[in-house]
């Protein structure tokens, strides 16, 4: 299982939000770049980042951060938030990122999931953030109809790389993971999966490494910097 720590962007700092609430964050580096090469020197393999204020406009707004943190580091790089054309994401794909993540325009516009899966195969990844067991799209702003478990089952077959699946009620919250649904989900589809929300302790990654569903890993970000998870020991359980 692969260790993924998070830098999530809003204003051009490095933050983390409360289940999603762009009114209630904490800075924790006003400079990602410079976060990003601190996880590649603790060992990590993947960095997961996400335009928040991107994932609210629609549009990719940090564009000079992300950038600044592909010339930063060499290990492979994830990006979601406000990805939601295919120009948008040739554009990324061409500055270096390694994959792509789609939210709110899986349920906006599948044709694009399967246009960009077939254009660049292994390279887009679907991002599921679910409240009470419906996906949420919008940057959280918006709860829709349909349930995480069935557009996960919609995804099947179109060539989806990963699907990162987030219990938005446990993000930000240090409350420990919704291991029964993420373990629900991945026992219902083929595509990889990575846990998102909640991650609090080495424990909660000993739990999810033993889940009865394979994992692909586990993305993390209050814990790491409120230094309650350590990196390299992260590393170690996930890799064990």
């Amino acid at each position: 299982m692969i260790f993924y720590p998070a830098i999530d962007i809003k204003d051009g700092k490095c933050v983390r939000l409360l289940r999603g609430n762009m009114n209630d964050e904490t800075i924790f580096e006003n400079s990602p770049e410079n976060q990003a090469e601190i996880f590649e020197k603790l060992g990590c393999e993947w960095i997961h980042i996400v335009d928040l204020n991107g994932a609210i406009d629609g549009i990719p707004v940090n564009h000079n951060s992300v950038k600044k943190i592909i010339s930063k580091v060499t290990i492979p790089i994830q990006l979601g938030g406000g990805i939601r054309t295919m120009q948008t994401i040739e554009y990324w794909l061409e500055q270096g990122l390694d994959r792509i993540i789609l939210g709110t325009a899986a349920i906006e516009s599948p044709q694009l999931v399967k246009l960009a899966t077939k254009e660049f195969p292994g390279k887009i990844a679907v991002g599921i953030d679910a409240k009470n067991g419906y996906v949420s799209t919008n940057g959280w702003t918006y709860t829709s109809s349909i349930e995480s478990l069935e557009l996960a089952k919609q995804l099947e077959g179109l060539g989806v790389s990963h699907i990162i699946y987030t219990d938005i009620e446990k993000d930000g919250t240090l409350n420990g993971p919704n291991i029964q649904q993420t373990e629900k989900l991945a026992k219902s589809i083929n595509i990889p999966v990575i846990a998102s929300g909640g991650i609090s302790s080495l424990t909660d990654l000993k739990k999810l490494k033993k889940s009865t569903a394979p994992l692909n890993g586990v993305i993390s970000g209050r814990a790491v910097y409120d230094k309650i998870l350590n990196v390299g020991e992260a590393i170690k359980v996930l890799r064990s």
